[in-house]
């Protein structure tokens, strides 16, 4: 589900505002991951991003909630 790319044209820009301390902290992440600070934010930033959309695609149930959405699941094919 990677909405980008490293293939795509690099046509937006996107401006932040942030502390020196977390500036340093992204510089030496960036760093650590032999990658530019911008490179590192956006791939932190569209990781994050498709992790939040994904994770409203995830329920979870008791048991007892799995058989009974199981057993309509069921009756449902059968009608």
């Amino acid at each position: 589900m990677s909405h980008a790319t490293n293939k795509e044209p690099k046509a937006e820009r996107l401006e932040v505002r942030l502390t020196p301390a977390a500036k340093s902290l992204l510089t030496t992440a960036a760093q650590a991951r032999h990658t530019t600070v911008t490179d590192f934010l956006v791939s932190s930033a569209v990781k994050a991003a498709e992790e939040a959309l994904t994770s409203t695609k995830v329920f979870y149930a008791t048991e007892e909630g799995w058989d009974e959405l199981m057993n309509y699941l069921d009756d449902s094919e059968n009608t």
